[in-house]
C-alpha cells in the first residue's frame, strides 16, 4: 500500500527532483500540449493553446473583436480563483434582450463544461490518441485563447471533441530556433537564397571544379561563411584531408577509408583489455553526454560510431590520450558531412536509414578531420594541459589591455580567468554557443591558417566583451561565475557570430602583431 501511494505521488507531482521540466528553448522537439494531461487539474501551468477550443470564421472572430478585452478579465479571475466564461460574447448578439443572452449563456456555459469535463477525462485515460491535422484558417487566436460566436456552442459534442483532439495534436513550434536547432540559418527563420548568397554559391562551385583548386581563394571565400550545399567538401580541403587536384581526390579518399577501418579491425577489439578499458569507460560515459538535447546523438548506431572514432584517435596518439572535451570536436564534422546526404532537418534523421557504405564514409571522413584539427591543438590535451594555460593566461594579459573595467570587476569579485576560460579552450565554445553556430564559427576558423589554436584567442576576448554590461552588473561571484558559465546565447544565428567573428578580427588586427599592446 506504501509502495502505490509512492508511486501515485510522483505520477501527481510533476516538478519532482530531477525531473524535466518545461522550460521555454531548452527542449527539443518543442513541447507537445497534449502534456497538460500529466498535471492536476488544480496545479495544471498555464501554456498558451494548450486547452484549444472549437473553430470559428474569420469574420465572427472580427465581429467579436470588440469584447476580446473581456479575455484578459477572465484570466484575472482564474488567477484570483473565480470561475470565468470560457468564452466572449459576440457585439453582434448585444441587441438582444438582458433576460435572452443570460439564458443563452447558462445553456453555454452548461454545455462547453461537460464537454470539457468529458475530453478531460478521456485525455487522461487515453495518451495515444489518433493526431489529425487542423486547418488553421477556420480559428482567430487573441493573446492565446479562441474567440467564439455563441451560435457554435450548438454544435454536437462529437464535433467539438474531435476539433479539440485536432487541436491539440498540433506541436508548439517556436518563432526562433531552440538551443538543439542544427540549421545554419538565423533567428529570423529560413528566408530565400539572395542573389548575393547564389553569386557566392556560383563561385565555390566554380573554384571546386577547377582541376586545382586554389586553396588561398578558397579560405578568402570561407572566411565569411560557407554555404550548406559545398561545406562538406570545402571542409575536407581546408582541414588538408583532400589534397587541391581534383583528379587524386577520389583515390585519396577511399585509402584513407580503407585505412580507417583497417585500425578498427587491428585495435578496437582491445578496448576490453586491461591497457585500455579506462580509456574505453571514460568515452562510453562522456558520449551520452554529447549535446543531449539532439535526438540524433542519442541513437546508438551514432553512439556507436563515436566511440570508435575517440577510441582508435586515442590510441593512435599515447602523448594525449583520450580527454573529457574531445568528444565534443567530432560532432562538427559529422554532422557537416551527413548533410551531404540528408535533406531534412539532421537532428531527427535517423542514422540507420542509410545505406552502410555512407555511414562508413561519414565516420571515417570525420575521424580524419578531426585528427587533423587535433594536430594543431594536441598540446591542449597532453599532460597538465600546457597549450590551454598558455592560453587562458594570454586572454587575461589581452583583457587587461582591450576593457580594463571588465578586468578589474574580475578581481572585485575574484573571479580567476582559469575557472571559466578553461572550458572556452578546452572545448572551442561548443558549451557555450548552439550547434549552428559552431559550425559557423568553424568555417572562419578552417579559413584562417591559425584558426583553432591563434585566432580562438581573439574570438574568446571578443565574447567576453560581447556581455560587457552584463558582466559588470554583477556584483558577486557566484553571480558573475554563474553568468560566465551560462551564457545566454540560446537564441543564436549567423548574425551573431558574422558581428563576433568581425570583432575578433579586429583585435587580432591590432593586437596579433603587436604582442607588447597586451602586455604590461
Amino acid at each position: 500500500m506504501a509502495t502505490e501511494n509512492k508511486i501515485n505521488f510522483w505520477r501527481r507531482n510533476a516538478k519532482v527532483p530531477g525531473s524535466v521540466q518545461p522550460v521555454y528553448g531548452a527542449q527539443h522537439p518543442p513541447l507537445d500540449p497534449r502534456l497538460r494531461c500529466l498535471y492536476p487539474k488544480e496545479t495544471k501551468p498555464k501554456f498558451n493553446n494548450l486547452k484549444s477550443k472549437k473553430t470559428c470564421s474569420f469574420h465572427e472572430f472580427a465581429r467579436s473583436t470588440n469584447d476580446a478585452w473581456d479575455i484578459d478579465d477572465g484570466e484575472d479571475e482564474e488567477l484570483a480563483g473565480c470561475p470565468t466564461l470560457p468564452f466572449s460574447m459576440p457585439s453582434a448578439l448585444q441587441s438582444k434582450s438582458t433576460q435572452e443572452q443570460q439564458q443563452q449563456q447558462h445553456q453555454v456555459v452548461d454545455t462547453e463544461r461537460s464537454i470539457s469535463d468529458r475530453l478531460d477525462l478521456e485525455a487522461e485515460n487515453n495518451q495515444d490518441t489518433q493526431e489529425e491535422e487542423v486547418d488553421e484558417a477556420n480559428c482567430e487566436h487573441f493573446n492565446g485563447k479562441v474567440v467564439k460566436s455563441t451560435s457554435e456552442a450548438q454544435l454536437s459534442s462529437s464535433s467539438v471533441r474531435s476539433t479539440l483532439q485536432k487541436q491539440q495534436s498540433l506541436p508548439v513550434r517556436p518563432i526562433i530556433p531552440l538551443v538543439a536547432r542544427i540549421s545554419d540559418q538565423n533567428a529570423s527563420g529560413a528566408p530565400p537564397m539572395t542573389l548575393r548568397e547564389k553569386s557566392r554559391l556560383d563561385k565555390f562551385k566554380q573554384l571546386l571544379a577547377s582541376p586545382n583548386t586554389d586553396l588561398d581563394e578558397l579560405r578568402k571565400h570561407s572566411w565569411s561563411g560557407i554555404p550548406r550545399e559545398v561545406r562538406p567538401i570545402t571542409w575536407r580541403l581546408l582541414s588538408g584531408y583532400l589534397p587541391a587536384n581534383k583528379e587524386r581526390r577520389e583515390l585519396v579518399l577511399k585509402r584513407k577509408r580503407e585505412e580507417y577501418f583497417g585500425f578498427i579491425e587491428q585495435y578496437y577489439h582491445s578496448r576490453t583489455d586491461e591497457h585500455y578499458k579506462d580509456t574505453y569507460r571514460q568515452i562510453h560515459i562522456d558520449i551520452p553526454r554529447t549535446n543531449p538535447l539532439i535526438p540524433l546523438f542519442q541513437q546508438p548506431a551514432v553512439q556507436e560510431v563515436f566511440e570508435r572514432i575517440l577510441f582508435i584517435w586515442a590510441i593512435r596518439h599515447p602523448a594525449s590520450g583520450y580527454v573529457q572535451g574531445i568528444n565534443d570536436l567530432v560532432t562538427p564534422f559529422f554532422v557537416v558531412f551527413l548533410t551531404e546526404f540528408v535533406t531534412e532537418d539532421v537532428e531527427n534523421f535517423e542514422m540507420s536509414a542509410l545505406p552502410l557504405d555512407t555511414q562508413r564514409n561519414i565516420e571515417a571522413d570525420s575521424f580524419w578531420c578531426m585528427s587533423k584539427l587535433l594536430d594543431g591543438i594536441q598540446d591542449n590535451y597532453t599532460f597538465a594541459q600546457p597549450g590551454i594555460q598558455n592560453k587562458v593566461k594570454a586572454l587575461e594579459e589581452l583583457v587587461s589591455r582591450i576593457d580594463e573595467d571588465i578586468h578589474n570587476h574580475f578581481k572585485k569579485c575574484e573571479v580567476e580567468y582559469l575557472q571559466f576560460a578553461f572550458r572556452w579552450m578546452n572545448n572551442l565554445l561548443m558549451r557555450e554557443l548552439p550547434l549552428r553556430c559552431t559550425i559557423r564559427l568553424w568555417d572562419t576558423y578552417q579559413a584562417e591558417s591559425e584558426g583553432f589554436s591563434h585566432f580562438h584567442l581573439y574570438v574568446c576576448a571578443a565574447f567576453l566583451l560581447e556581455w560587457r554590461k552584463e558582466i559588470l552588473s554583477m556584483i558577486d561571484f557566484q553571480g558573475l561565475l554563474m553568468l560566465l558559465q551560462n551564457v545566454p546565447t540560446i537564441h543564436w544565428g549567423n548574425e551573431e557570430v558574422n558581428l563576433l567573428l568581425a570583432e575578433a578580427y579586429r583585435l587580432k588586427y591590432m593586437f596579433a602583431d603587436a604582442p607588447s599592446h597586451y602586455k604590461r
